[in-house]
């Protein structure tokens, strides 16, 4: 499952709940009837009903009832939204049970002034950040709906791809071949990221923090320009690794290569089936809006190649992920991650309690000490920066991020 000390490949997303459903409006939760709702609904979600059982040499999955009380409960009151993002950053942290079904779900007092912090973990052996997402789409339910933006995508799962697409055309299967020998190639060998605080060994401090923009103001900006908001959000997060390295006194790189998830069409009934992009983020241009273009630029292209050729190659199977989880801890192919799901049309409820607010939290594995992960939310691109506090300056990549999402907000629609 690739869980190291330290590190839990996990899934999270944190939340805000308003009064209302379970949640009184004095503050009187009834934990018993969150737990009724929760049950009827993960008895028809089959992932969350498994646990692993080693068998010989191999892992399998089982089938196991959960234990509601135990997966669904109520945990010690932090002190508002920062004490939510240091509840986040120690569960980045903490393994989840192997012999149960790997998820859960923390009811968190404190984290607002008139309601509660609530985090859900679901391990990435079972599901992938899209899986993850319409698992938590069919445990809460819909709260009022709201017209799209065009940024976002429909949520209600992936399609499954045609069968044997390649068997009908051999040009695109040479194709494929050629660029998955070029891309185990670059993962065993690539160098494109030199001697920097951004890789490393990390320590089990962990810091977390939140920042959101208004999607409708980041569209009307970047959309004449030819740009998307996962572009904008490229592009913040360029600005942030550029006043981290800056503040950490290292010689800014031309190009940061970074690693992006891309949503692939469904094969099969696997979990986790995601393709890999590998944006350059142009740190060293100055002009923010110049760094836009050229980011735009490269995911027209590459996001379409990074679909067509699929999975990565060194995770199609058990012994490549075993192989990569230990090329990543030496690697200097990226220096850092970045994610963005697709949110829901609307807005979500918990038991009849609202969800007024929504992050995600990025897994970081291997050497990698930075990560930022996004969804779209109630009118919101809402972010999730996740990196290590005793090596990183992450305060310093927050605030530069924030600043630029802000000024993408309020630029001109002109090109």
């Amino acid at each position: 499952m690739l869980d190291h000390a330290g590190q839990v490949n996990v899934f999270l997303v944190a939340g805000l709940l308003a009064p209302g459903g379970f949640l009184a409006p004095d503050g009187t939760l009834d934990l018993a009837g969150l737990r009724a709702v929760l049950r009827e609904r993960i008895a028809e979600l089959p992932a969350l009903s498994k646990k692993v059982a080693k068998v010989g040499r191999r892992h399998h999955w089982v089938d196991c009832t959960p234990d509601v009380e135990h997966h669904v409960r109520l945990v010690e009151p932090v002190d508002g939204l920062a004490g939510l993002q240091d509840r986040c950053a120690e569960l980045m942290g903490q393994p989840l049970a192997a012999d149960r079904p790997m998820w859960e779900i923390l009811v968190v007092p404190g984290a607002a002034e008139r309601g509660l912090g609530v985090v859900l973990r679901i391990h990435h052996a079972v599901a992938d950040g899209m899986t993850a997402a319409v698992i938590v789409q069919r445990l809460f339910d819909p709260g009022e709906p709201r017209e799209r933006a065009g940024n976002e995508q429909h949520n209600s799962g992936p399609a499954e791809i045609p069968r044997d697409p390649l068997l009908r055309d051999p040009r695109r299967a040479l194709r494929r071949l050629r660029t998955g020998l070029r891309r185990i190639r670059k993962t065993l060998w690539g160098n494109g990221v030199g001697r920097t605080v951004l890789l490393g060994e990390r320590s089990a401090h962990h810091g977390v923090a939140f920042l959101q923009a208004d999607i409708e103001a980041l569209e009307t900006a970047v959309r004449p320009r030819g740009a998307t908001i996962n572009d904008a959000l490229l592009s913040a997060s360029a600005s942030g690794f550029r006043a981290l390295l800056m503040a950490a006194e290292e010689p800014i790189p031309a190009w940061l290569p970074v690693s992006e998830p891309v949503a692939l069409r469904r094969r099969g009934t696997a979990g986790n089936q995601v393709g890999i992009m590998l944006v350059r983020l142009p740190l060293g241009e100055p002009d923010p809006d110049e760094r836009l273009r050229l980011i735009s630029a490269q995911t027209r292209e590459e996001k379409p190649r990074a679909r067509d050729q699929g999975t990565l190659e060194f995770m199609r199977g058990p012994v490549g992920a075993r192989i990569m989880d230990r090329l990543a801890r030496r690697q200097h192919l990226v220096g850092g991650f970045v994610t963005n799901v697709p949110g829901p049309e609307g807005t979500f409820r918990l038991a009849g309690a609202p969800v007024a607010a929504l992050w995600p939290v990025a897994v970081l594995a291997g050497n990698v000490r930075l990560g930022v992960a996004a969804v779209s939310y109630g009118g919101n691109l809402c972010c999730g920066i996740h990196f290590d506090a005793s090596n990183v300056p992450g305060d310093v990549f927050v605030s530069a991020m924030g600043e630029e999402l802000a000024r993408l907000g309020r630029a001109p629609s002109g090109p």
